[in-house]
């Protein structure tokens, strides 16, 4: 075959091509234009039905979904345009990511994070001519990489709660206000990294909208002109497992929440047991260094009350009056409570009498008095206790002193148990009358115990009224644990009252003690005449409770004296001169359980019961000044500013002792957390080295510096 051949293309390729039909594009034009609103229609109806099922104002599971429909198809742009939606992407994301709408907000079902777009654009008239023009190409650039949503926590989640959530409505509103600036959310109490706290006050938690009784920290007093101390016992322990619980979950507690002495009275001691029910404590006293200012002593006051023999069961008569409104439906609050009076009923003896009242929610009697043997019947009762409703019983307290007077044991117990999360709507609104009424019973020989539950509805100020009002204890139960402490290993203090009206009276030596101060025991102050004034209520002691207080005294001569002596007062007799002479005189007053006249206990604190050395001292000495200082600086005392968490720790360990229960290794756990909550304050420049003529006076000498 020749390469010449006639290739019959050859000729197409130089012909004409013929003239456009202008009626048959137009005709093509109109029906792509057709089909392109027929596809439009049919997405925006699939769009509509999926949102029927969607819940007005519940949160959008995808936003990608809702803006598909109502936006994007909305446009009307021309095709060769999409490319342009492309570039708007990054910017779109870059938009949510940077507002307030964060993942928190928005409940993710995939593992891309939703997009929001600009608001649609102007659409611009489309010019059918054009359509098919070559369009220019776009570089497309590539969609950003998925952002892990940043940790959210639970303080961020609180606050999200309280405001308004988005429901699925898009509004013009959310696009126009500029994102707020980053807030870094601390715990309560936290101090920011590389900050030095002010230590003369504790860092200050948020509002926890339970309620304390507010009370100035005990003052110093000069000897001379205030040599006598008197205050009420107080065998409560609410205030250490309240705090206990805000260290664990992070917070400082609020300073009033912090009573000293309840936190000293939490912990068993081994003090002197007394030898008979007729006398039923007697004191142990010691004096040693103070760990936090080595110019001062501490006086320690110890009593442990009479434990009766094992054989001996004195009947109970108990009356469980229980909170059911609608704030207990928490996991802390009634099903703890329920598990809590559990352990109780199983503690029981046939002698022993139970009965149920509620308010609010499941209001009444539930349980009429029945026989601790038939535990099941008791038990079935609790288990059917509901929260719910906030208003209170027909009767409330009196429908509860009202069981416990029909079915009333003479040389036992009689008791009301109210256990409440501090809703005291019980039928009498006003306290003070609540607090006569709760009065009048306890002089009829009905007490009154009170346990708190959960937080930041606590009424705690209320509930220490009431129970000391009413010749019980308080306590606060924070987990089962605690439960199981209060309600089965203390069962017998709890419950057995052995001595009432406790007072404890301390009159100090001038011409031995300079100045001193009470650590602790505010709301326990008594006058000085309430002493003597029998018809003055005071603290009651359980069987086998013990009971500590602990003052700090400043030596005669030591130095350390903050309060400087009259112009024209009298002269005080130099330390030498006081050697050998009583350092104060502790009185006792109480009552038994059926008598409403006081018996005295009396004994004077000698220089024979001073130690020159706190680790001569007894553990159970050492760990109370260990705990004190731990109160006082969770409270931002002044007189523990110089002593650290470090030295804390040191000193509980040494006074740990064989701490069977485990409650000693616990609160040194405790100080590890506190620290990490308040740290130290920056340390103080050095002072200077001590000379060698420098010495420190005691009690028990007589050097004179």
């Amino acid at each position: 075959m020749s390469d010449d051949m006639h290739d019959p293309f050859t000729g197409l390729s130089q012909t004409k091509a013929p003239a456009g039909n202008a009626e048959a594009k137009k005709r093509a034009l109109a029906a792509a234009m057709a089909a392109f609103e027929a596809a439009q229609t049919e997405t925006a109806n699939k769009s509509a039905e999926a949102a029927k099922g969607n819940r007005k104002g519940s949160r959008l599971n995808f936003i990608i979904t809702t803006l598909k429909g109502n936006w994007i198809m909305d446009m009307r742009l021309p095709i060769g345009t999409a490319a342009i939606a492309l570039l708007v992407l990054p910017l779109g994301y870059q938009l949510y990511s940077s507002t307030s709408m964060t993942p928190s907000q928005v409940n993710q079902t995939t593992s891309q994070p939703p997009i929001l777009f600009d608001p649609p654009l102007t659409t611009m008239p489309v010019d059918p001519t054009t359509l098919g023009a070559a369009q220019p190409e776009t570089e497309v650039a590539p969609p950003p990489a998925p952002i892990s949503p940043a940790p959210v926590d639970d303080m961020r989640l609180r606050q999200q709660a309280a405001e308004p959530q988005f429901g699925g409505e898009l509004t013009d509103n959310m696009f126009l206000a500029p994102p707020p600036a980053p807030t870094t959310v601390m715990p309560m109490g936290a101090v920011a990294r590389g900050t030095t706290p002010d230590y003369a006050v504790a860092p200050q938690a948020e509002a926890s909208g339970d309620q304390f009784t507010s009370f100035e920290e005990q003052r110093l007093k000069v000897a001379a002109s205030e040599p006598v101390s008197t205050f009420s016992v107080d065998v409560d322990t609410a205030s250490y497992s309240y705090v206990r619980r805000s260290l664990e979950e992070g917070y400082v507690p609020e300073p009033d929440a912090v009573r000293i002495e309840e936190l000293l009275n939490y912990f068993p001691y081994d003090y002197a047991p007394a030898e008979s029910a007729t006398t039923p404590f007697k004191p142990t006293m010691a004096v040693f260094p103070t760990p936090w200012n080595p110019k001062t002593q501490l006086l320690e006051i110890g009593i442990k009350g009479y434990v009766p023999p094992a054989g001996e069961d004195k009947p109970s008569n108990l009356v469980f009056l229980i909170d059911t409104s609608g704030s207990m439906d928490e996991p802390d609050k009634l099903p703890l409570l329920q598990r809590a009076f559990g352990l109780l009923v199983d503690q029981l003896s046939a002698n022993d009498t139970v009965s149920i009242v509620t308010y609010a929610g499941s209001a009444g009697v539930v349980l009429e008095p029945t026989k601790a043997t038939e535990k099941a019947k008791i038990l079935a009762a609790l288990d059917q206790l509901y929260a719910g409703g906030s208003t209170a019983g027909a009767e409330g307290i009196e429908l509860a002193y009202k069981l416990a007077e029909q079915s009333k044991v003479s040389g036992g117990t009689n008791r009301v148990i109210l256990a409440t999360d501090g809703d005291f709507n019980v039928g009498i609104d006003d306290p003070e009358k609540l607090e006569d009424f709760i009065k009048a019973k306890r002089d009829s020989g009905v007490t009154l115990s009170v346990l708190g539950f959960g937080k930041g509805n606590l009424d705690d100020a209320t509930m220490q009224a009431l129970a000391q009002n009413g010749n019980g204890n308080a306590s606060y139960i924070s987990n089962f644990r605690e439960a199981q402490k209060v309600l089965v290993e203390e069962v017998g203090s709890t419950l057995n009252m052995i001595a009432k009206d406790v007072k404890i009276q301390v009159e100090f030596n001038p011409a031995v003690v300079s100045e001193y101060r009470l650590i602790g025991y505010e709301t326990r102050a008594l006058n000085r005449e309430d002493f003597n004034n029998d018809a003055v209520d005071a603290g009651d002691i359980g069987a086998g409770h013990t009971v500590t207080a602990l003052y700090e005294i400043t030596p005669v001569g030591s130095g350390a004296e903050l309060v400087e002596p009259l112009r024209y007062g009298n002269q005080q007799p130099a330390a030498g001169e006081a050697a050998g002479e009583e350092i104060a005189f502790l009185k006792m007053r109480y009552k038994m359980p059926d008598s409403d006249v006081s018996q005295l206990i009396e004994q004077a604190v000698t220089p024979s019961v001073v130690y020159g050395d706190i680790g001569e001292a007894s553990d159970d000495a050492r760990f109370a000044a260990a705990v004190a200082a731990f109160g006082q600086k969770l409270k931002g005392s002044d007189y523990v500013r110089d002593m650290s968490w470090a030295d804390i720790q040191a000193l509980a360990q040494s006074g740990k002792g064989a701490d069977e229960s485990g409650y000693r290794a616990e609160f040194i756990q405790l100080l590890k957390t506190a620290a990490l909550l308040q740290p130290d304050a920056k340390p103080a420049a050095a002072a200077e080295p001590a000379t060698d003529d420098t010495c420190t006076s005691t009690v028990e000498t007589d050097s004179v510096c």
